[in-house]
């Protein structure tokens, strides 16, 4: 035997006690529901449940409104407190949304949200004057981040982060498992999703966007339309199909406008809005049910980083779609 072939032998042997040495990779699932599903599938040697609950569990204590003890409540009762950087991030792309929508996006909005059932508290029966007392403290520029400490014009305001708070959660997984090398993930919470890299069959990952039928109960998961994604990148959608309600034969959508303060009448039943990170993406989708399709258009052309799935009804009723050019190589045919 020659010496060449003994050292591929040699050669083969070590590839073959390194692989048996090495951890098995696979597609693991790490899943829950808190206020929302969560569903985090990544190509890993080991489950990183924990790892992801406390990434969860910093967002909730920083941004949930619901809990007493988080940093949001205490500055939303004028406790004096730092906030963390999870708030400040949160806070800051919030404040250049306002900016960018004139104010058609705006977190100061909590009072109009709770008066009208879809908030963190219930304020009863909503009247003319009631709105009209809610608006005289409502609005992102009366309110400011000095350091770690929010300032108000006016100690009412309240600060609500749920319009960004799912495609917050998702970003803070996602830079987790990049962190941690992972190439290949799906990250969903609640609907709002990051993908990178290839799913257990090797391919893009597949979202679908629901059609928007009204469905309070959430049950209804029929897809309009799926998109290919692989590129780490955000993707959210925002409609008024499922959180609504009806009162006297009128129905009452979550997305509330802030210069009127009642709910949006806004033209468009779903925004899907795609931006490198999530919480970009869940901003702008929000903002685009509260302007309108037309106005949401005129936004999104001095944003060509976004990219954008409108679905709306035409006279008929029927379902129409209007996507940004940039979208249409997500789309699959």
């Amino acid at each position: 035997m020659t010496f060449l072939m003994k050292l591929l032998i040699t050669a083969c042997c070590l590839l073959v006690l390194l692989a048996a040495c090495t951890p098995g990779r696979t597609y693991h699932v790490t899943e829950g529901h808190t206020h929302t599903y969560y569903r985090i599938t990544y190509l890993h040697d080991r489950s990183l449940d924990r790892e992801i609950t406390d990434e969860i569990q910093r967002f909730y204590h920083s941004l949930n409104p619901f809990d007493s003890l988080s940093i949001v409540s205490a500055v939303n009762m004028n406790r004096d407190v730092e906030v963390d950087s999870i708030f400040i991030h949160a806070f800051r792309v919030a404040e250049e949304v306002s900016r960018q929508t004139e104010g058609m996006f705006d977190i100061t909005c909590a009072p109009l949200i709770n008066a009208w059932g879809f908030g963190f508290k219930n304020m009863g029966r909503v009247t003319p004057a009631l709105i009209d007392s809610l608006k005289s403290f409502v609005g992102y520029e009366k309110v400011r981040l000095e350091g770690r400490r929010v300032v108000k014009d006016d100690p009412r305001i309240m600060l609500n982060f749920s319009a960004v708070g799912d495609g917050c959660i998702c970003d803070l997984i996602a830079a987790r498992l990049d962190s941690l090398g992972i190439d290949d993930y799906l990250v969903d919470i609640g609907g709002e999703m990051t993908a990178k890299g290839v799913n257990p069959k090797g391919l893009p990952w597949h979202i679908g966007i629901n059609k928007p039928v009204d469905d309070s109960t959430q049950t209804n998961n029929e897809i309009q339309q799926i998109i290919e994604l692989s590129d780490r990148r955000g993707i959210a959608t925002s409609g008024d199909y499922r959180n609504f309600y009806v009162r006297d034969g009128r129905k009452y959508a979550h997305t509330i406008n802030p210069k009127t303060g009642y709910p949006a009448a806004a033209d468009i039943l779903s925004a899907t809005i795609m931006a490198r990170d999530c919480i970009v993406a869940d901003a702008y989708a929000t903002s685009c049910m509260a302007l309108g399709r037309e106005e949401a258009k005129k936004l999104l052309a001095r944003h060509p980083e976004l990219e954008y799935y409108f679905i709306y009804a035409d006279s008929t009723g029927t379902f129409r779609t209007e996507y940004s050019p940039g979208m249409e190589k997500y789309l699959v045919k």
